[in-house]
Formats: structure tokens, C-alpha cells, sequence
């Protein structure tokens, strides 16, 4: 059952706009589970492999077009007008803050996960940038025009959302929206980073996880870790397919209302 509710958690927080980390952080906290064990952290780099899997299945047609325009483009015969290429430098640019920030302040964050009150003020802040993300003019850059410090922009909010109670969908969504991106290329650029990202924390939790098994074996099972996987699979697809239909409308704000309930229960109860 714990496994079953931390898939689902992990699946659906991971890319609706409302701080995975932070909701994992709390479940786990009422559920007595040590964050920093070898079977949490086992479970999370499993978990983080389906949702990574999750991000590939929605963005599969996406991706296999961006590689064959990318190869395309390569070619010293190409006449067109290149994109793929300075996408692929925006993808850099943002990736760069971020891993610098995940190694340089990693323990920083990592000590808020037993702070519910942090957990609260981080989800206030993501409604926040949620609430204000409704509440702008229209962007409209497309890749052409948009700014390459733009893109370092978002890698750094990225960064931040490693803080729980942050989402990183929301805030790369919200700061590329600020920056003038279109909503639509804002929604597929940040699960465009997304990858890297999520990948890199994978391997991070890989590493510690080894260190801390040293050769035992972690306290759980095969069937939670499966069940675990296959329901933050199924879940992350269906809340992906949400997310970008919610930003194409524009109702990426709505989720606002439900981060500073969060906020204000984890505030009341959570202490």
C-alpha cells in the first residue's frame, strides 16, 4: 500500500505543477519512512526511471522530430532556417545552473525535507509564480526571438525546485512564460530539460543508494518496487497529458488554490 501511494504521488506531483518533493516529503513524514534509507532511496531512483519513461512516451513523436530536423540540419546541404541546433544550446545553457546549484547546494535543500514549515512556504511561493503566470500579457516569442539568457533563466528556477515544496514544472513553466516564451514551446522546453535533469538526479540517487547498501540488500522487495514503478508510470503519463493541455489554455494558474491549501494544512497539522 505505501508503495502504491508514493508511486501515484511521485507519478501525478511529478509534472502537475504542485512539487513532487514536497508531497513525498510529507507522505513520507506521516508514514514514519526515513527519507535517506537505501530502500527510499532505491524506491525513488526506480520511480524516477518510470516517470523518465513517462516523459518519453508523451513526447515521443516530439523528440523523434526534433532528432531527425537536428540530423537534418547537420548536413552542410541544408538551405533552411536552423532551430533544432539553438534549441539543443538552450537546452545547455539551462542545464548548466542547474546541475551547478543540485551539487553545490544539494545538502542545503536536502535538510528542508524534515522542515514542514519550509515544505509550506515553498508551496506558497509555487502558487505564487502559478497565481502570476495567469495574470501577464500573452507571451509570444517563438525559438527564433527567444533570448539565450532566457534559457539560464529557467535552468536556474530549475535549480530551485530542487527545494521541496517547488515544483520544477511549475517553475520552469511559469519563468519561461515570464520571459516571454509562447505558452506552448514554454511547456515542451521544460520537460525538454526535464530529461537531463531528472536522469542526473536518477544517477545521484543511484550512487548514494549503492554507498548505502555496500553490498547488503536494500528492505524492500521486488513487488513494491514494480508496483511503485508501474503506478508513477501510468499516473505521470495521464498527469502529463493534463499539464500541457492545462497550459495550452491557459489554466495553469488554477493550481495555485490548491498549493496554498496545501501550505496552510501542512502549516496547521504538519508541525
Amino acid at each position: 500500500m505505501q508503495s502504491l501511494i508514493l508511486g501515484l504521488i511521485q507519478g501525478l506531483t511529478e509534472f502537475l505543477p504542485v512539487s513532487s518533493s514536497g508531497h513525498l516529503a510529507l507522505t513520507q513524514h506521516l508514514m514514519g519512512l526515513e527519507a535517506d534509507s537505501s530502500a527510499m532511496l532505491l524506491f525513488d531512483v526506480v520511480t524516477h526511471i518510470a516517470t523518465l519513461a513517462a516523459v518519453a512516451v508523451v513526447f515521443v513523436h516530439s523528440f523523434r522530430s526534433y532528432l531527425a530536423r537536428l540530423i537534418r540540419e547537420s548536413s552542410s546541404s541544408f538551405s533552411g532556417r536552423r532551430f533544432a541546433w539553438p534549441m539543443a544550446g538552450y537546452g545547455v545553457l539551462a542545464s548548466i545552473p542547474t546541475a551547478l546549484m543540485g551539487f553545490l547546494l544539494k545538502d542545503v535543500f536536502k535538510s528542508a525535507f524534515g522542515e514542514p514549515w519550509i515544505i509550506a512556504l515553498a508551496l506558497v511561493v509555487t502558487g505564487g509564480l502559478l497565481w502570476a503566470s495567469g495574470h501577464i500579457r500573452r507571451p509570444r516569442l517563438g525559438w527564433r526571438r527567444f533570448p539565450w539568457w532566457g534559457a539560464i533563466i529557467v535552468g536556474i528556477a530549475q535549480g530551485v525546485a530542487i527545494c521541496p515544496g517547488i515544483s520544477r514544472s511549475g517553475a520552469t513553466i511559469c519563468t519561461a512564460l515570464f520571459v516571454g516564451l509562447r505558452r506552448r514551446w514554454a511547456g515542451e522546453f521544460s520537460f525538454f530539460i526535464a530529461v537531463p535533469a531528472i536522469l542526473g538526479a536518477g544517477l545521484l540517487e543511484i550512487k548514494e543508494a549503492l554507498e548505502l547498501t555496500a553490498g547488503k540488500s536494500a528492505a524492500i522487495g521486488l513487488g513494491p518496487l514494480v508496483l511503485g514503478a508501474i503506478v508513477a508510470f501510468v499516473s505521470g503519463v495521464a498527469a502529463l497529458k493534463v499539464l500541457l493541455r492545462t497550459v495550452r489554455t491557459g489554466k495553469l494558474h488554477f493550481f495555485c488554490y490548491y498549493c496554498w491549501m496545501l501550505a496552510l494544512v501542512v502549516l496547521v497539522f504538519g508541525q
